[in-house]
């Protein structure tokens, strides 16, 4: 069966793909190969070069065009003859089992789409039989519908009677179709095993989750890499493993916070991603528990990332399809340290990009709607830090009072 991992021990040098369409610009997609970059270093892998195509859409059969496609091949020649072989070749999309087979036929090197590349990082980071088990599930999702391409050379030997064995010929199957539905025979049975097991282990939970008592829950979450571990060491005064590598954290951690004697729980969640694989999400259905049962969403915003507005939609859209919208929320928008901006030339009258404004002027900018619902905070150097537990207080406390109204507050709980 195939393996998803990235092996360690040896680095595997990587070539990027993206295209630019109507949809999607140039700096939109230098943006998503920048992001597509950090996942494949965050996987073990080094990108040695980005090619990029200007087209209508996607083609069909080998999702960029033929020429591009023969560059890229005549690119990994090159490389072959100066004994810097290129491992792998990277597309910014998911890709069809047909688009893979016609690609890997051309450049005869191994193949990986985005979603493949999530689910590496994903496999290398599950710590928790949870979490192994919900990789494992999104794995087998991910290649049920593409077993076709595992098993094309065995076709190929089927000979069959008929004169060719024409499309549709009942009663002609090769050992490769054999073969195929006794792979697709078997992941199905492994998925239906994958499902009970986590049904257990969220029965489990569940559990847990009641007996926690009367506390409000607050869930940290964001776009993955944002600083949501690190805010989560700094609050509860723990040890989370918080690393500058994108899925830092698969498995919910969930801590107890006492701030001025209240008391809450803080919940540290995998962070999204543009992109994320549908079969992921369902996967961590049960991960993601947590969020949807959270009485206060803390959205987690890395503003010194170039794209953090639609980091931000990114993230909204993804509670969204959790039923999470009506949540309430906050908004903390971490690494003020790291923010630049460059002032713009006074006789420059060109619209001033992000990168060209103060965060003093951003803030005054839509931000400065959320209507004190937003603060700005570095965790890694402890800025703002005193105002976020305050914010924090105060929010928790109202919610507490409208949740258990017939109580008094629970002080002094012992951990």
């Amino acid at each position: 069966m195939k393996e998803f991992v990235i092996s360690e021990a040896k680095t595997e040098t990587a070539v990027l793909v993206g295209l630019i369409t109507p949809n999607q610009d140039e700096a939109k997609t230098k943006e998503y190969l920048d992001e597509l970059e950090f996942l494949a270093t965050t996987a073990g892998a080094r990108t040695v070069r980005r090619f990029t195509q200007r087209v209508g859409g996607p083609s069909s059969v080998t999702y960029i065009g033929s020429g591009k496609l023969q560059e890229i091949k005549e690119y990994i020649k090159q490389q072959e003859d100066a004994d810097e072989e290129i491992g792998m070749v990277i597309f910014d999309d998911e890709l069809t089992a047909k688009q893979i087979r016609n690609i890997e036929h051309e450049l005869k090197v191994k193949i990986l789409d985005r979603t493949s590349l999530i689910l590496d990082i994903f496999a290398m980071r599950a710590q928790t039989a949870e979490a192994k088990a919900q990789v494992e599930l999104a794995q087998h999702r991910y290649m049920l519908p593409r077993l076709q391409r595992l098993w094309t050379h065995l076709e190929r030997q089927g000979g069959g009677s008929g004169g060719g064995g024409g499309k549709g010929t009942v009663g002609l199957r090769g050992p490769g179709e054999t073969q195929l539905e006794m792979d697709r025979r078997i992941i199905l049975h492994r998925i239906t095993l994958l499902k009970q097991r986590l049904a257990e282990i969220d029965q489990q939970k569940t559990t847990q989750r009641k007996n926690r008592g009367r506390l409000i829950r607050v869930a940290l979450v964001g776009y993955t890499n944002v600083g949501k571990s690190t805010m989560m060491n700094l609050l509860s005064k723990s040890e989370v493993f918080a690393e500058n590598k994108l899925f830092a954290t698969l498995d919910t951690t969930v801590r107890k916070v006492t701030i001025d004697n209240l008391p809450f729980l803080l919940a540290d969640t995998v962070g999204f991603i543009r992109k994320l694989p549908s079969d992921l999400v369902e996967s961590f259905k049960s991960t993601l528990d947590e969020v949807r049962e959270a009485d206060l969403l803390v959205h987690v915003v890395d503003i010194s990332h170039p794209g953090f507005e639609e980091q931000i939609k990114v993230v909204e859209q993804t509670l969204a399809e959790l039923g999470c919208q009506e949540t309430p929320s906050m908004v903390v928008f971490n690494k003020v340290d790291a923010y630049h901006w460059t002032p713009q030339d006074e006789d420059d009258l060109t619209e001033p990009t992000r990168e060209n404004i103060s965060l003093d002027d951003l803030k005054r900018t839509w931000m400065a709607r959320l209507n004190g619902d937003c603060l700005f905070i570095s965790a890694k150097q402890k800025q703002n830090i005193d105002e976020l537990r305050r914010v924090l207080y105060q929010r928790v406390r109202e919610l507490h009072v409208q949740k258990y109204p017939y109580n008094d507050f629970l002080y002094n709980i012992e951990d």
